[in-house]
């Protein structure tokens, strides 16, 4: 997307809710080393060390997590308080096949949907590139986009705009693929990596279109396609708000 969703936190927390301060530690314990957060980019993900099927798992943030975020992706006046956020673990192929795991951040209302999603894109073997929460680049969306990053929550304005909310601000958002997938404006896009794939006239790994099952089964969930927004277009998005 555009460098101008950097969020305006003064306009924005004025249309927050007087309940959204910050909220107390949580008390769940520290995961296994795995699950630590992250904070800096990895140039790849790390492959599994033992073939599985699809696997899931969600939890609460833990304290790192929840300390890691604060003034990064989450601040105080965002739309959604830090206990309502779930980690969530999913499968995923990656480009050339092999079995990884990833995690996004999520509000804890769509953790059911996107584990029977993520489920049928590891059966369709769909492959996406990594997946990180997005404060391990920094909570600035610009080089997530860069890496290739499949991202969901991060409290931040919308797209050209300082006083209203993005979906990714209250969790119910996910980017998938985002150079395959572009955030096209006057048929532009500012991601070099992206120019490739301005044009969608034909299939290819990780591009989503319209007719696709992929598209399909974000549709079987009541979720809503950015690719069929009309200037811009955002191909990568996927969310459980109406527009």
């Amino acid at each position: 997307m555009l460098r101008s969703r950097a969020l305006t936190l003064t306009a924005l927390a004025a249309l927050a809710t007087a309940g959204c301060t910050a909220d107390p530690v949580a008390t769940t314990p520290a995961p296994a080393p795995e699950d630590a957060p992250v904070t800096t980019a990895s140039p790849t993900p790390t492959p599994d060390p033992a073939p599985a099927g699809f696997t899931s798992s969600s939890r609460r943030l833990t304290d790192a997590e929840q300390a890691a975020m604060r003034g990064v992706t989450w601040h105080p006046g965002c739309p959604v308080p830090l206990t309502d956020l779930r980690v969530v673990r999913l499968a995923f192929h990656d480009f050339a096949g092999r079995r990884r795991t990833g995690r996004l951040v999520v509000h804890r209302d769509t953790v059911a949907d996107l584990r029977q999603v993520f489920e049928q894109l590891w059966d369709l073997g769909f492959p996406i590139r990594r997946m990180r929460p997005i404060e391990a680049y920094g909570g600035d969306d610009f080089a997530s986009i860069e890496a290739d990053n499949t991202s969901a929550f991060n409290c931040r304005a919308k797209t050209g705009s300082s006083a209203t909310w993005s979906h990714h601000a209250y969790g119910r958002a996910i980017d998938v693929n985002p150079l395959e997938n572009p955030y096209v404006l006057h048929g532009r896009t500012t991601h070099d990596g992206s120019v490739p794939f301005l044009d969608r006239s034909a299939a290819r790994p990780g591009v989503l279109r319209e007719g696709d099952p992929v598209v399909a089964s974000f549709d079987a969930i009541g979720w809503y396609w950015g690719g069929r927004w009309h200037d811009p277009v955002d191909h990568q998005h996927f969310s459980a708000m109406p527009d």
